[in-house]
């Protein structure tokens, strides 16, 4: 049996599907190791996984949520330069701290978030196995691909290529002060320097969450990459407490903006007005953000917890209102429930092209947010039959894509072999 080693970044979007991994594996017998800050460690033993602490001085919990808090106030492009400096001092941490811990815990290979370039390079240099992960939109570029920060549409037009070949210069430049910090340990380490870190994915397997249904067309991924639908497993999440007794039976509408750009109340605000006089109920998650007793009185009294145990509550959903994060659209598509999204930032730009390429939602950009738009998109989810059966037929794809179980049969095949596993679909 193989003793894996996990990085992933200390965000809840992308610990919730990688640890979700690491249970399965653990199921089959491997023995596995989150790997990283102390906010990672419920995480980790939610899904029965054993922790190894690093950055516990620089990166308390506290000092994380605080991070977060900040990047939760913030939209757009500031949002995303705020993140990358946060990725910026996590990636030095990470490389300091982790071969050590590493060899001190035993670990024979990785599993590595696909953003986690640090992580890679920590691999590398202890010259293990590694598999790459997307938990958000993939990363891997195509020129008729836009960029994962952009809401651009899929359009093989060459003034869409030309548009998309700026916005990937664009992203280098905003992401060159995080590979500077990286690249200085690589040239320490005797790596070699790559123009991007794609060239540094894995050369066994590349996984996505994602159904290839819910993807812009591609001509060039590898031929080990496989798309195998999300990772989720309500056994590997810690327990949320809901007040179950004060859904009506009406339609619900289930409403929440994630766990980290979560903390602008005017949203929440918009959302509440745009559903009152729907025959909905409408529950809102604050994603942690806050308690229900913060905010101001919300119009329409909905239904609002600090936090929601999401799984359970998108079975009963009608339609999802959500900032267009991976995990949330994936999980909301799993049951076939459609979306309304409004992204802030990172890739949930993307994610949301993606919802409305497919026909699975609407989107209404934060920039043009107000109530009459929101509520108009909100109804056409509601009451076109369109929006389900695109759900629907996002949601069979999902159940036919394997999941966390095809995800570890390919880990365990590429790291038992050392050789490429590739994709049955090409």
């Amino acid at each position: 049996m193989t003793h894996f080693g996990i990085i992933s970044p200390a965000a809840v979007g992308h610990l919730n599907p990688m640890t979700t991994l690491g249970r399965e594996l653990k199921r089959r017998g491997h023995r596995v190791t989150l790997i990283g800050a102390p906010f990672g460690k419920s995480k980790a033993l939610a899904a029965g996984l054993d922790f190894w602490v690093i950055g516990e001085s620089e990166f308390p919990s506290d000092r994380t949520v605080e991070r977060y808090a900040k990047l939760g106030q913030l939209t757009g492009l500031d949002a995303l330069a705020y993140n990358l400096s946060l990725v910026k001092e996590d990636a030095a941490m990470i490389l300091r701290e982790t071969p050590a811990a590493a060899k001190a815990a035993g670990v024979d290979a990785f599993l590595i978030d696909q953003v986690s370039y640090e992580g890679i390079t920590v691999a590398q240099y202890l010259d293990l196995p590694y598999i790459t992960a997307c938990t958000g939109v993939m990363l891997n570029r195509e020129y008729t691909i836009p960029p994962f920060f952009t809401s651009w549409n899929y359009n093989p037009a060459w003034w869409a290529r030309l548009r998309n070949r700026y916005g990937y210069a664009k992203s280098d430049r905003i992401g060159k002060p995080v590979m500077e910090v990286i690249d200085e340990f690589r040239k320490e380490w005797k790596l070699p320097i790559y123009s991007h870190p794609e060239q540094a994915y894995s050369k066994l397997a590349q996984l996505s969450p994602q159904p290839a249904e819910f993807e812009f067309p591609r001509s060039a991924l590898p031929k080990f990459f496989h798309f195998t639908g999300p990772y989720y497993n309500q056994a590997s999440r810690e327990p949320v407490a809901f007040p179950w007794e004060k859904l009506t039976g009406q339609p619900l509408i289930y409403a929440s903006m994630g766990t980290l750009q979560n903390r602008l109340i005017e949203i929440f605000q918009s959302i509440a007005e745009a559903c009152v006089g729907l025959d909905a109920q409408l529950a809102i998650s604050l994603g942690g953000a806050g308690k229900p007793e913060s905010l101001p009185k919300l119009p329409g009294s909905p239904l609002v917890v600090g936090y929601a145990p999401q799984l359970e509550l998108l079975q009963k959903a009608a339609v999802a209102i959500t900032h267009a994060g991976m995990n949330t659209a994936l999980e909301s598509l799993s049951n076939g429930v459609p979306m309304v999204a409004i992204p802030i930032t990172n890739d949930q730009p993307g994610v949301a092209a993606r919802v409305a390429w497919t026909g699975a939602g609407e989107v209404v950009p934060l920039p043009s947010l107000d109530v009459p738009k929101l509520r108009t998109a909100i109804q056409r989810v509601l009451t076109q039959d369109s929006y389900k059966k695109n759900a629907s037929r996002l949601q069979e794809a999902i159940a036919l894509a394997g999941g966390v179980s095809r995800a570890a049969d390919i880990i365990e095949q590429a790291i038992s072999t050392g050789k490429p596993v590739l994709s049955a679909n090409r």
